[in-house]
């Protein structure tokens, strides 16, 4: 028996459906491109040894406004609004809703998240680049298989695709926790507990993408499925970026501050 149509390729939106789209799409880009103008004016105020941390943050947000940009015209090619007798309609789609974009900013900035989160743990070179090859390699693959699934209406091969991307992010999310415990319990105190939320941050934020993705297999179609996915993905976007980000920086300069105060004593 074929399987059910879990979505459309070209989904007809409600007036509160397009609004809560285009508001958080231009959330989205103002929230990236405030937090690259940060992350790049912190970048002098922080050590050495952590810039390189911070220019990540700042090229990983770069990219996602430059996308968030992109999907946003996309939306507004596809959906237009009028007024018909004093109320407003939207009509559409007039063309197909490029999603594609999202999966190429996730491809560039998911490696470049773990990278970030990798350099300014301040490893040894041989353990650091082992760590940022591997989980920067998985991320790619999690990315890559989940492409297939997201594009298809067929809800079979959507969960085929999740399952397959399940895998490497189970694993990437036992290197955080398991193999990266003994480098978190030798940070320094002061930036200890920064450094364990941010693993938290992290996996946190990566949930909520699986979860979002399986929403049109959960019985939510149409519109609905099309508002959800796309503010789910936002919502993850903003905390896993900026976010993760924000944390970053607040590790370099704590540590940063502790490698001040040891050269002065």
């Amino acid at each position: 028996m074929a399987s059910e149509n879990v979505t459309e390729v070209l989904t007809t939106l409600t007036v509160a459906q397009y609004d809560v789209c285009y508001n958080f799409f231009s959330l989205v880009i103002a929230a990236m491109g405030t937090a690259t103008t940060f992350f790049f004016f912190q970048y002098p105020m922080v050590a050495k040894p952590f810039r390189t941390a911070l220019v990540i943050s700042g090229l990983v947000t770069a990219i996602a406004c430059y996308h968030y940009i992109r999907i946003f015209g996309s939306f507004t090619e596809a959906y237009t609004t009028r007024y018909d007798g004093g109320t407003l309609v939207i009509d559409g789609p007039h063309i197909e809703f490029n999603d594609a974009y999202r999966y190429v900013d996730w491809l560039l900035t998911v490696p470049l998240l773990l990278t970030e989160l990798i350099l300014v743990m301040n490893l040894g070179p041989d353990e650091t680049r082992t760590r940022c090859l591997t989980l920067g390699g998985l991320s790619a693959i999690m990315v890559i298989l989940g492409y297939p699934g997201e594009i298809s209406s067929d809800n079979k091969t959507r969960w085929i695709f999740w399952v397959l991307a399940m895998i490497p992010f189970i694993v990437i999310v036992v290197i955080l926790f398991v193999g990266l415990k003994g480098a978190v319990d030798r940070q320094p105190e002061a930036a200890k507990d920064l450094v364990s939320s941010a693993r938290f941050l992290t996996v946190i934020s990566w949930c909520t993408y699986p979860i979002v993705f399986i929403l049109p297999m959960c019985g939510v179609s149409g519109g609905s499925a099309f508002a959800g996915v796309q503010v789910g993905y936002s919502i993850a976007d903003l905390i896993a970026k900026p976010g993760l980000g924000l944390i970053v920086w607040m590790i370099a300069s704590r540590k940063s501050e502790l490698a001040l105060e040891s050269s002065d004593a």
